[in-house]
């Protein structure tokens, strides 16, 4: 190995060792390489263009569109209170909350870093209740608490880096570090990037159960959306192992045992 990628190699394991922060709740340890100021700058640029596209038409004025925007705010209260509450606050420091009901028939709803959020329409049918759309919010609402983009961020940026170093260090062939490269993008995919992705998920289910209920809805009721949402799927899914997210069974079971840790911030 030469010099350089000596260097590089200090470097990257360097910053992957020492730009960690905590997850609030699970008390996971995350590699972070971009700050919070430029993920949240990133996103709400890309929030105000996704706004401004004549394509994604925003529903104002309408009853949905309150509960969403009631809904939102009331969860981000609830989560603000416990950060600030639990030593987490610098963690939200720069949030922003906005809350935009938007035309489409696509079942999705997501949150942006610095708390941007979108909720489809198509979503709405599923959610039925104020509890279901409150399950579907806390879970967005959870991936940019739990600062999840940034992680992804980082994770995509030290994969390319260290597959950059090995790749370099096993061949110094342009034939032979081409095939190693693409080895490793699949390897990286499939056995590092698409399980973390599925243990965010998870961890979004998680958190989103808690936020639900510390904003006061039911987050048992979490379990009947999810079934709503299996039941939409008809199985048409990837293999679990090839997914970015849980298995329908796997979420449903999982949810159940996080029950009990998010009754505890139930209050009717």
């Amino acid at each position: 190995m030469n010099k350089t990628i000596k260097i590089l190699s200090v470097a990257a394991l360097t910053a992957l060792f020492t730009a960690c922060s905590t997850v609030p709740l699970t008390g996971r340890r995350q590699a972070n390489l971009v700050s919070d100021t430029e993920m949240n700058q990133m996103a709400a640029q890309g929030y105000r263009e996704f706004l401004s596209d004549p394509k994604n038409r925003v529903i104002n004025n309408t009853a949905e569109s309150r509960k969403v925007k009631d809904i939102g705010n009331k969860i981000a209260a609830a989560v603000t209170k416990y950060m600030n509450d639990n030593g987490y606050g610098n963690q939200i420091a720069g949030f922003q909350w906005e809350f935009n009901l938007v035309q489409s028939p696509d079942i999705n709803a997501w949150c942006m870093p610095g708390g941007k959020v979108a909720v489809y329409t198509g979503i709405l049918p599923v959610t039925l209740t104020d509890a279901g759309l409150a399950t579907v919010m806390g879970h967005e609402i959870a991936h940019a608490i739990a600062k999840h983009s940034s992680e992804r961020y980082s994770q995509t940026m030290i994969a390319q880096g260290l597959g950059t170093l090995a790749g370099a260090a096993v061949t110094k062939s342009e034939a032979g570090y081409g095939v190693f490269q693409q080895v490793f993008g699949i390897g990286a995919q499939a056995g590092v990037l698409l399980p973390n992705s599925r243990r965010q998920e998870s961890e979004a289910d998680r958190l989103g159960l808690t936020f639900m209920a510390m904003a006061g809805y039911d987050p048992a009721s979490a379990i009947d959306f999810w079934q709503r949402m299996a039941a939409k799927s008809n199985g048409q899914k990837p293999p679990e192992f090839l997914s970015t997210h849980p298995s329908d069974a796997t979420r449903i079971n999982d949810i159940k045992k996080y029950l009990p840790e998010a009754a505890a911030y139930y209050r009717k």
